[in-house]
């Protein structure tokens, strides 16, 4: 079986995304193959243990993967029809019944709704993109993270620690989130602008090394997971950067090199790295196993590399 044969024999979730960035199948084709995200496999599974009081895994937020936060992630990144009626209703119980409450901590945004967001720009990142994805006005929260963006173009979620200077990780999550609220939207100058910048900080560190000395940042960085949730890797980047449409900077060129450099003689991508906490989904049979998430998303990033945009 050729690797885009083995990719699309897997969930709707990826086989959409294959029809479309990898095989280059009619629109209608892409449609109708995103539309069964909602009644069958992953997603469906995922939206059917949304509880009455809207929320996942009894919370908004948690240490595992299983809650509200986590699971609407999970569904964006599914390429779930915002529009799809059982999309329509689970977003409209978030909205209507869950805030940041938790049974084990006060907080002081507790009373925040969820669309709300609350305090770190990561998560809040993240839930701008969702918010966005999924038909809610995030403008609100949008000008929150315009006004935390750090003098050196990026974000981080340790400001109220002590922090001055950007990370990696808190960025690339803030970056999703512009860039899924202009596509919302249709765009501002000042919040292209602000993803602009952010953009420059990655490119200036080429994607996972250290402005100062060109040293790597962290070696885990250089392999992959998928989920990614909130933690930071080369591919995440790239991934981000061929989604805003915008030809590919030479300073990424490195980066692709890792990318290249971890595929296996099969062509396919291995689950290199699994974010230890509890999840609702096994998508793949485990870390070490090849990967149809990775390769997916890495073949879509080097077919924009190589074609420049």
């Amino acid at each position: 079986m050729n690797v885009i044969d083995w990719l699309l024999d897997s969930d709707p979730a990826i086989r959409w995304q294959v029809m479309r960035d990898l095989a280059h199948e009619p629109a209608n084709v892409v449609a109708a193959e995103r539309a069964r995200i909602a009644a069958e496999g992953w997603g469906a599974q995922l939206l059917a243990l949304q509880a009455q009081d809207g929320r996942w895994g009894g919370r908004a937020w948690s240490n595992d993967w299983t809650d509200t936060f986590h699971v609407l992630e999970l569904l964006r990144l599914f390429g779930l029809d915002p529009h799809a009626e059982p999309a329509v209703r689970a977003i409209a119980l978030v909205r209507e019944r869950v805030d940041w409450r938790d049974p084990d901590f006060e907080t002081p945004w507790a009373d925040n709704r969820f669309f709300q967001g609350e305090v770190e720009p990561c998560i809040n990142g993240n839930v701008v993109a969702t918010g966005a994805y999924f038909g809610v006005d995030m403008q609100p929260l949008v000008d929150r993270l315009l006004g935390e963006q750090l003098s050196d173009g990026g974000w981080n979620c340790e400001v109220e620690n002590g922090a001055t200077v950007s990370s990696l990780r808190t960025t690339v999550n803030v970056l999703e989130g512009l860039l899924q609220h202009e596509r919302a939207i249709g765009g501002s100058d000042e919040v292209r602008a602000a993803r602009h910048r952010g953009e420059e900080y990655l490119l200036e560190r080429r994607l996972f090394r250290r402005r100062s000395t060109g040293e790597v940042i962290n070696d885990a960085w250089l392999r992959f997971a998928f989920p990614t949730w909130y933690h930071y890797d080369v591919l995440r980047a790239l991934d981000y950067l061929q989604s805003t449409g915008e030809a590919p900077d030479p300073r990424v060129a490195e980066a692709i090199g890792v990318v290249e450099g971890n595929r296996g003689a099969d062509g396919r991508w291995l689950l290199q790295r699994v974010h230890a906490g509890e999840t609702h989904l096994d998508m793949e049979p485990g870390e070490g196993s090849p990967s149809r998430w990775n390769t997916l998303r890495a073949l879509r990033v080097l077919e924009w590399y190589a074609q420049g945009g």
